[in-house]
């Protein structure tokens, strides 16, 4: 039976547990706490800083993962609780936080369909998080929804035009098609379109294109190695392809051909990668 989206969340019940059970698997597969922690160590302390959270106040991490902006949230004094549909990736947050002398709470939740009651945080954030959630609207809609009037609503997300958007726009080709109602996930960095899904429920935003430098590879082909290897997303991919070698060395010289594009390093790989700050006050 295929799924038919209504108003941004999925009508059939099974073939939406079937999707998000794929989507945990994926994220559990490979080392994102690893890519957290070296490749985008300082992300969450920019959406921390830039979302103005503070002590005292109550604060959900959406697609929270191993707690790239959770745990900074809490180091500000927050009382933070880091939800994310694949709590496999909470073991490494809770290593950190301990390590740190911060407490936190951490919540097995869908972006999609949040466990909490309307109003009931002072600010919801995510980092390079909720964008993979694959229904944009209803993400949204349960952002607005848990978040008080007044409150703060903080989202980092990948351009598209920026080189993650770049890769997954290399990747699509190969990859399986997407589920019914899904949207890309780059399009989170996209301004108009992040207006578009919050409306009238959001005031006072800002919205600012940033690059993040990047200069953990060694080369172009350290990268696309790494990412094979440690990101849940480019395993699957090649995952779907292991009955076809030469597709897979399609696949690789892209990566590595997408690599070399932005590699704007004179002694060793340095890229920059774009990504949107979007901050906004719930209505």
């Amino acid at each position: 039976m295929t799924a038919q989206v209504e108003n941004g969340a999925a009508a059939d019940p099974a073939a939406d547990r079937a999707l998000k059970e794929k989507h945990r698997a994926m994220w559990a597969s490979g080392d994102y706490p690893a890519v957290a922690r070296e490749v985008i160590p300082q992300l969450g302390r920019v959406l921390v800083d830039a979302t103005g959270i503070g002590p005292g106040q109550r604060v959900l991490d959406v697609a929270a993962g191993s707690g790239n902006a959770a745990v900074p949230a809490a180091r500000a004094g927050a009382d933070v609780v880091a939800s994310d549909l694949a709590p496999e990736l909470f073991e490494e947050g809770r290593r950190w936080a301990a390590e740190v002398g911060v407490d936190l709470a951490w919540h097995e939740g869908d972006a999609e369909a949040l466990p909490y009651d309307d109003a009931s945080f002072d600010a919801v954030i995510s980092c390079v998080g909720v964008m993979f959630a694959p229904r944009h609207q209803a993400s949204a809609d349960e952002i607005a929804r848990v978040t008080r009037p007044g409150g703060s609503v903080g989202l980092l997300s990948w351009t598209p035009e920026g080189f993650i958007g770049q890769m997954f726009a290399t990747m699509r080709p190969y990859a399986p098609p997407p589920p019914p109602g899904a949207s890309p996930p780059p399009l989170w960095g996209d301004e108009e379109h992040v207006r578009g899904l919050f409306g009238d429920r959001v005031s006072d935003v800002r919205a600012e294109r940033r690059r993040l430098p990047v200069e953990l590879f060694d080369s172009p082909e350290h990268f696309r190695d790494y990412f094979k290897s440690h990101y849940g997303p480019t395993i699957a991919v090649y995952r779907s392809l292991a009955d076809d070698p030469d597709r897979t060395a399609a696949l690789d010289r892209d990566l590595l051909e997408l690599a070399r594009r932005f590699d704007n390093g004179v002694a060793g790989t340095r890229m920059d990668w774009e990504y949107l700050l979007f901050t906004a006050r719930r209505a």
